[in-house]
């Protein structure tokens, strides 16, 4: 068995496998989107690595670039996601064989660390190739008064809205990364980021307010008979400005006849009655070059300041 990094030309191979380990109604996959999440990420090209048998791809493991920073300090990071490993040739190790790979060439760039919030089925598996635990997400979920009853069979379509310049949406990603002090961790901001992770996904649609003092992105996430507002992004200047941005929630839920909404306690601060628990999936890390003190901060959750849109899978 052969493993190497992968190329662009291997895309199209790289898409049959995952097609036939995953199947199509278990994930949205293309070459579109494979170029969207692993090409034109705004942190980089992914490490992508591919197990081949007689020159035929068997399996492959993305690890996404990430950044994460803290304080001054900027951590070059490996987000694990997509994996795949053919039907005709699992039980082989390929996935470990693929991952310790990774592993290898990852410490030999320099990079920091590995994360992701693996499920209960994979995470043991990690575990063993050496990631530690760093706690449950947090979030908070309050009910949707003013759209509880208004149950919708449809969505509506989603938009994005820009009530301001590009410019301001600059100043306003500049001036929310400066708040962050200290050894908190935060994935920081930019234009470039927002469009491509909100704006331009092509994996899902997002509802997106840009406002000169504020950001918000979010959508609707079915659960049977109820829908939930999932707000996953939410950047604003100076002290947080809740009126607007509970105002510009409520008109969300409304237009989609939510019955309760997310979002992340450690940015956005909604009118009560609301929730806060460790409801979220369990983020696990991986050191590669860490200092006995940044293990230490990136080991626990506590020291994580995150929107739901930084953590959550897509």
């Amino acid at each position: 068995m052969n493993i190497r990094e992968a190329t662009e030309k291997d895309i199209p191979e790289i898409v049959t496998v995952l097609k036939a380990s995953l199947g199509e109604q278990e994930l949205a996959l293309s070459e579109e989107i494979w170029r969207y999440k692993h090409i034109n990420n705004p942190f980089g090209k992914s490490l992508i690595l591919v197990a081949e048998e007689e020159d035929i791809i068997v399996g492959v493991r993305a690890f996404m670039r990430w950044r994460w920073h803290n304080g001054h300090k900027e951590f070059y990071c490996f987000r694990a996601v997509d994996t795949a490993t053919h039907p005709k040739h699992q039980g082989k190790g390929i996935f470990k064989k693929l991952t310790l790979k990774a592993i290898e060439i990852g410490k030999e760039e320099g990079a920091d660390f590995v994360f992701n919030t693996p499920n209960e089925k994979s995470r043991p598996g990690y575990l063993k190739m050496g990631w530690e635990l760093a706690g449950n997400i947090k979030v908070s979920i309050k009910p949707a008064f003013n759209s509880f009853w208004k149950i919708k069979k449809t969505i509506p379509d989603y938009e994005v809205q820009y009530r301001t310049s590009v410019s301001k949406i600059e100043n306003l990603c500049s001036e929310w990364n400066s708040k962050f002090i200290g050894e908190v961790l935060y994935t920081p901001k930019s234009v470039e980021y927002l469009k491509w992770r909100y704006e331009n996904n092509p994996l899902r649609q997002y509802e997106v307010l840009a406002a000169s003092n504020y950001y918000i992105a979010g959508y609707i996430k079915h659960h049977k008979r109820i829908k939930e507002l999932r707000i996953v992004e939410c950047l604003y200047l100076n002290a947080f400005p809740n009126k607007e941005i509970n105002k510009s929630i409520r008109d969300w839920s409304l237009k989609f006849g939510a019955q309760f909404i997310s979002f992340s306690p450690e940015l956005l601060k909604l009118k009560a009655p609301a929730v806060k628990g460790k409801f979220g999936p369990i983020l696990t890390v991986r050191d590669l070059n860490l200092s006995p003190h940044e293990k230490e901060i990136c080991s626990s959750i506590e020291n994580w300041n995150y929107s739901l849109g930084d953590l959550e899978l897509f």
